[in-house]
């Protein structure tokens, strides 16, 4: 049935303020694959059930990250259980995705999962704390990521940071270790304004800055606003995208749709493609045949 106010379950035009996702009876991302890059998904609110072709799952909740790169690919699907029957299921999330360099485009699939009883965080003065990802900032150093990881060497100065801010707190973030040689880009996500050195900015946008240099946030309001850092030196690699696929050259993304056709990655060895565990289920890593809970 067509909630109030919804689409049909396939409505991403960008002219709406909200995304309907894919999925009949649960929301979500049923199986699609991936080749050639990473998927780092960070939940800030609700709960995920990731399965994939290597038969490895897990459900994860708000503070969660789970770390994925898909190499020379695999199938994977999120789904977003409704584990509440008596309130609404909101899920906020960021996703996002980390080019692999030539060399690594064709390693093993891999993903680990940590845990927001483990996941790193600092704070400063008065109301603002930022949360390390990825990378390294200020001496707060991430979980490791993936072992063939872009962001697992130390020289790619790779930094996916959130930052939130109080009303009035203020915040300053450093250079990046890498300086000019490293993109940073700041995202404007939550709140009413941010005051960036200086500059007043009243909706939401995407500053790509000077990593060389410090910059001063400030939050103006009297709600709290969320900054998203993404930070890292260039590969430098031409980059071919199709989908879900991203090589260097559309003949790779030419035998990538070859090699899912003719081995679909592994198969899938899940209940439908859209599968969802038990609602009282706990959150879990099953990686390997091995099942991992939060300490």
């Amino acid at each position: 049935m067509q909630a109030p106010g919804r689409g049909n379950g396939a409505d991403f035009s960008g002219d709406k303020p909200w995304r309907f996702y894919h999925g009949t009876r649960v929301p979500g991302f049923p199986a699609h694959p991936h080749v050639g890059f990473e998927t780092i998904t960070a939940v800030m609110e609700g709960t995920i059930d990731h399965t994939d072709s290597l038969g490895n799952a897990g459900r994860y909740s708000a503070g969660d990250l789970q770390h994925m790169t898909a190499g020379r690919g695999i199938q994977h699907s999120e789904m977003f259980p409704l584990v509440k029957s008596d309130d609404a299921n909101t899920l906020q999330l960021f996703q996002i995705w980390l080019n692999l360099p030539s060399k690594d485009k064709m390693v093993e699939p891999a993903f680990v999962m940590h845990w927001n009883e483990d996941v790193r965080r600092k704070d400063y003065g008065e109301g603002a704390q930022l949360t390390v990802w990825t990378g390294e900032y200020d001496g707060v150093r991430s979980l490791k990521p993936t072992p063939n990881s872009w962001a697992a060497k130390e020289e790619n100065d790779v930094g996916v940071y959130l930052i939130k801010m109080k009303a009035g707190a203020s915040f300053t973030l450093n250079p990046a270790r890498g300086g000019k040689g490293t993109n940073r880009s700041l995202y404007f996500v939550e709140g009413e304004s941010v005051v960036v050195d200086g500059q007043l900015l009243d909706r939401k946008a995407v500053l790509d800055v000077d990593a060389s240099h410090e910059i001063s946030l400030k939050n103006p309001s009297d709600a709290e606003i969320i900054v998203l850092v993404l930070q890292g030196k260039p590969i430098g690699e031409p980059v071919a995208q199709h989908g879900p696929f991203v090589m260097n050259t559309r003949e790779e993304i030419q035998n990538c749709f070859s090699e899912y056709r003719r081995t679909q990655f592994g198969g899938w060895p899940w209940q439908g493609d859209d599968f969802v565990f038990p609602r009282a289920k706990g959150r879990f890593a099953l990686i390997d045949g091995v099942e991992y809970t939060p300490k």
